[in-house]
């Protein structure tokens, strides 16, 4: 269970930074729009792959 808690904060905090950094003007993006955004798309996404490769 730390394993996949550990791979969601990573896929929340580099979701964070692509909304930072990569901020598209209109603010149409999903995954860039604001920051908060592309974190919770990360987590998201991170909590997808590290709960579905659990092998218990």
């Amino acid at each position: 269970m730390f394993r996949a808690l550990v791979i969601i904060l990573i896929g929340v905090v580099a979701g964070g930074l692509m909304g930072h950094f990569g901020q598209c003007a209109g603010g149409t993006c999903p995954l860039t729009s604001t920051w908060w955004r592309g974190a919770l798309y990360g987590g998201a996404l991170a909590a997808i792959i590290a709960l579905g490769n659990r092998t218990s």
